[in-house]
This record gives C-alpha cells, sequence and structure tokens, in this order.
C-alpha cells in the first residue's frame, strides 16, 4: 500500500514519500497521532475519509473530534433525536475508516470561538498529543466549519505550533471558497471505504451530496496525475511575523 501522506512540493505531493516525512523530515520511531477537526458529523468523512483511512492502516493512531453532534441536521426533527441518531452515525463511520470519535459537544448552528470555548478545544486537542491535525479549510460558507478552523488554528498557536496543521476542503465552490492546495493525496486504495463511511451518515441522504464529492476527487486526482486524490493546504513550517513593507 502506497504511504498515505507525504511531504508537500509546490505544486503536488509524489506518493513515494511516507507520511513521516512531513514531521521535520525524518521517519517516526512510533505510530503518529493523527487528529481530524470537523464541525459536523460528516465534514470529516468527506474532506479527507480516503487519507484518514490510508493512515490508520498504516498503523497510525488516527481520532476524529466533531465540534458539534448534528444537532440541526434533522428536517422537521427535534435537536435530542437529531444529536442521538447522528452520534450513533459517527461512530459507525469511524470505525469504517479506524479512527476514534470524540464530540467536544458545541451545539450545531451555535458554535463558537470565543475565549473559553478555544480554552476547552485545546485543553481537548492538547491531551491527545498529536502530530498532525487536518482542520476545515477557513474561508467556508458556514459558520461551524469557520469555527473549526478558527479553534483549530489557535490550539495551534497555544500549542507553540508543535503539530503539523493540514487543512481540508468540503464542497468546493459551494462551501469552501479560494482554496489552493498544495499537496495532492492519492486516494485510489481508499475511495470505496470512504464511501462507506460517508453512507453510514444515512439521515444525511449522501445520493445528495457524495456525487460532488466523488467528482472533486477525480479532479483533484488529474491534477496529481491519480485516480483520485484529496487535496489539502499543508502549513509547512511557524509562519513568519508580518512585516509592512514601511516604516509607520
Amino acid at each position: 500500500m502506497a504511504s498515505a501522506l507525504t511531504v508537500p512540493r509546490p505544486e503536488y505531493c509524489p506518493s513515494s514519500p511516507s507520511v513521516e516525512q512531513l514531521i521535520g523530515g525524518k521517519r517516526s520511531a512510533r505510530p503518529l497521532n493523527v487528529v481530524c477537526v470537523g464541525a459536523h458529523p460528516d465534514d470529516p468523512e468527506t474532506g479527507c475519509g480516503g487519507t484518514l483511512a490510508k493512515l490508520a492502516a498504516e498503523g497510525h493512531n488516527v481520532e476524529i473530534i466533531y465540534l458539534t453532534r448534528g444537532e440541526a441536521g434533522l428536517k422537521n426533527g427535534d435537536k435530542h433525536t437529531a444529536s442521538k441518531l447522528r452520534t450513533a452515525e459517527a461512530l459507525k463511520a469511524c470505525r469504517l475508516l479506524g479512527a476514534r470519535a470524540l464530540f467536544a459537544n458545541q451545539i450545531d448552528g451555535q458554535t463558537s470561538a470565543e475565549k473559553k470555548r478555544a480554552q476547552q478545544f485545546t485543553a481537548l486537542l492538547a491531551s491527545l498529543k498529536p502530530d498532525i491535525v487536518f482542520t476545515h479549510w477557513p474561508l467556508d460558507t458556514h459558520r461551524d466549519h469557520r469555527n473549526a478552523a478558527q479553534l483549530t488554528y489557535e490550539a495551534w498557536e497555544s500549542m507553540g505550533e508543535n503539530f503539523a496543521l493540514v487543512y481540508y476542503e468540503v464542497m468546493t465552490g459551494v462551501q469552501t471558497h479560494h482554496f489552493e492546495p498544495n499537496c495532492f493525496i492519492d486516494v485510489s486504495s481508499t475511495s470505496k471505504q470512504k464511501r462507506s463511511a460517508v453512507y453510514e451518515h444515512v439521515c444525511q441522504n449522501p445520493d445528495r451530496f457524495y456525487p460532488y464529492h466523488e467528482k472533486m476527487e477525480k479532479e483533484r486526482g488529474s491534477e496529481a496525475n491519480f485516480s483520485r486524490a484529496e487535496a489539502f493546504v499543508v502549513v509547512r513550517e511557524k509562519l513568519p511575523k508580518p512585516c509592512l513593507p514601511f516604516e509607520m
């Protein structure tokens, strides 16, 4: 099986280097702790389920933090019923990907990145000792997606930027916008596994949106000479401090 994640190059990542090369350019002497943050059940699965499945198959520890339990995800349904149903579906999807599910217990449609919530989220993420964290791209039409991205970014800063920060896309052009990937992962071998995980979210009627994601996989694959690919923006190193091009 090809390695799942690779050091990004300016245009795309070749499939030969191993996942460990993303972390400081050296092989890991232990399984890596990989965390994916998603605003709702089905976001991580659609955004990077193929990559998460590959990482789990390679022996890495994969955990998914759902910011909410999808309480607003049932049309004409009450929040308690939606939460119970969507939590159960998320647990099934994670099992198919080889991941463990965790919940940050914010409320769908009412998420926040204010100070108290940011501190709670940072404590949760830090407890997992992550090496790699996937999260939503911040330029997104859904407020919950933006808050998930902001919480992850603030945690990254608070934790001394000590993990690799990786952004994924969801329904680009509809939700994610202005996404210019610097890394493409071949998910040809795990696309069926990913699809099965997404289709565990029965109450969301995946036939309604998954064909769009399949089209994205094929389009991203064509950009990197793969049959199917998932695309990412990898923050490869600590961000430089801003410098104004003039004197104050």
